[in-house]
């Protein structure tokens, strides 16, 4: 693989992402997702290749383009929304990819993991725990903002989904993080409730 395609490719995913209306931290909100992404992937594994970074830094690309609104508002829809975006996600970057320079082979990789195809397989697994963990660490503190009146069981219900797709690396990684309190205890009860559990 030729290092300027990756370059390329990767200058493309950031563009795509720079469209993004809104905004967090000065900066277009997908750009920061992607950096927290690829960041908290290369925490985890420090080695991850080029083609695993692309992926990690096309998770939700351009998701705005795709509002939740657009479907029912029940759990179904979330559930086809959720699907429809994985779905587009995935072949744009692969398009993207391939524009850049990268051979079918490596772009369908990307494709493949941002579409969610590869979560049984290490590199599926990583990413996961990436997300999981920019939740955690950037996102559930806006969304218990937001929904003011969810009961503490309907929070660790959500924390339990999240932390239930990570691995024993990922898992310990979420409990080191200094979250503010209760998002703190939350997040324990969580990780308590799922050690009878297997890991993914």
């Amino acid at each position: 693989m030729h290092p300027g395609s990756i370059t390329v490719a990767r200058s493309l995913i950031d563009a795509a992402h720079a469209a993004d209306p809104v905004q967090r931290e000065g900066r277009p909100a997908e750009l920061v997702y992607a950096d927290g992404v690829e960041r908290w992937m290369l925490h985890l594994d420090p080695q991850a290749g080029d083609v695993l970074r692309l992926a990690a830094r096309a998770q939700h690309l351009q998701r705005w383009t795709l509002p939740r609104s657009d479907f029912p508002q029940d759990r179904p829809g979330y559930h086809r929304w959720r699907i429809e975006q994985y779905r587009r996600q995935g072949e744009l970057a692969c398009r993207l990819c391939l524009e850049g320079g990268l051979d079918q082979a490596d772009a369908e990789r990307v494709r493949d993991l941002v579409a969610k195809k590869r979560l049984r397989e290490p590199d599926g697994q990583l990413l996961e725990d990436a997300a999981c963990l920019v939740f955690l660490e950037s996102e559930i503190g806006g969304f218990a903002a937001g929904h003011a009146d969810y009961t503490v069981e309907k929070y660790l219900d959500i924390l339990r989904k999240s932390m239930r797709k990570m691995s024993p690396a990922g898992r310990e990684a979420a409990l080191a993080l200094q979250l503010p309190e209760p998002i703190a205890g939350l997040v324990r009860t969580a990780a308590a409730s799922l050690r009878s559990e297997p890991a993914p």
